[in-house]
């Protein structure tokens, strides 16, 4: 298990105070004693787009990365569906990325409330800024490669949500229909009383078993009940997207010439977000020229990163992608 993370403020809006969690690397002092310059890995959770919190990311994955000599920062963002997608989550990413190019994180660890981690020894490498995320952080790591001032250097994308006219986005899914009880409307629309807008939930889809296990949705709670009715009808894009042109924020459509180099780590057997979607993704890259790489691994369904064993095939099969970050940047 990492270190407890340091936790920071970063964006303030509408009465949403916007944290995210900073683990460090061992401490490993250059030759002269000067602080040690570090990539920087901004890790965004899952939660399609409407659960979740910075807690739930993988820690063994955080262990990787921190032996690999990086910074992870792993944020909250606001939750839709107050927001949608554009103007929160991704606003949100993009404000944090600038919140560390501005030279904000290097200033957070040489002060004070650092030194106890010894945070006056570490710098940020600016040039060495990496996004990665699971299901819809996936979709929030690649936001950051595009429409912003600078982008990341390099992307790995856990089975993100992209391909946003692919038909699969407006199917029902009828399994997680089965595990909902019957909901009122009225019930299910409380979530937009919720002010400020939250940034964490009590859940995410990462590494949920089935209803009614502690890591199972609460259907008491009109978040969790919205969310997952939204998923079982086939209208998260609906409701977190309303009225507006998804391609507007489709990686899909959004990747250019220029776009940071990517790689996508996706299951071959994803209930959740097809990997026909994903493999999409990896075409348009490839036709535009985009440094990148793809692993499916055989078996998984989504959200496979919390419960994988460290050692196992898909363990080794997913660090590839954290070596492709390693190795292009």
């Amino acid at each position: 298990m990492p270190p407890s993370p340091l936790t920071v403020q970063y964006k303030e809006a509408t009465g949403s105070t916007i944290t995210t969690d900073i683990y460090l690397p061992p401490l490993r002092a250059s030759a002269h004693g000067a602080a040690t310059k570090n990539p920087v890995l901004i890790n965004i959770h899952g939660g399609v787009f409407m659960l979740g919190h910075s807690r739930m990311v993988s820690m063994p994955q955080i262990d990787d990365c921190l032996a690999r000599n990086w910074i992870v920062v792993v944020p909250n963002h606001r939750l839709c569906p107050q927001v949608n997608i554009l103007e929160g989550p991704i606003t949100d990413c993009r404000d944090l990325l600038a919140w560390i190019y501005d030279g904000h994180l290097d200033a957070f660890l040489a002060g004070d409330s650092a030194q106890h981690v010894h945070g006056r020894q570490f710098q940020v490498d600016m040039d060495r800024v990496m996004a990665f995320g699971t299901s819809s952080g996936g979709t929030l790591a690649l936001s950051l490669g595009y429409d912003v001032p600078r982008p990341v250097a390099a992307i790995l994308d856990f089975y993100g949500a992209v391909h946003f006219t692919h038909p699969f986005w407006t199917q029902p899914l009828p399994d997680v229909a089965r595990t909902l009880p019957s909901l009122d409307p009225a019930f299910l629309n409380k979530v937009y009383d919720e002010f400020p807008v939250p940034t964490d939930s009590s859940i995410s889809l990462e590494g949920q078993t089935e209803v009614g296990t502690a890591k199972g949705p609460n259907f008491s709670r009109p978040r969790d009940a919205f969310a997952l009715t939204q998923v079982a009808n086939g209208t998260v894009l609906q409701a977190c997207y309303p009225g507006r042109d998804v391609r507007e924020i489709d990686p899909v459509v959004q990747v250019g010439e220029n776009f940071p180099p990517t790689f996508i780590v996706h299951g071959d057997q994803d209930t959740k977000v097809t990997i026909e979607v994903s493999r999409e993704l990896w075409r348009v890259l490839r036709e535009k020229g985009v440094e990148c790489g793809m692993v499916e691994v055989p078996g998984e369904d989504h959200t496979f990163a919390m419960g994988m064993k460290v050692g196992s095939r898909t363990w080794e099969l997913q660090r590839q992608g954290f070596d492709f970050l390693e190795r292009v940047v």
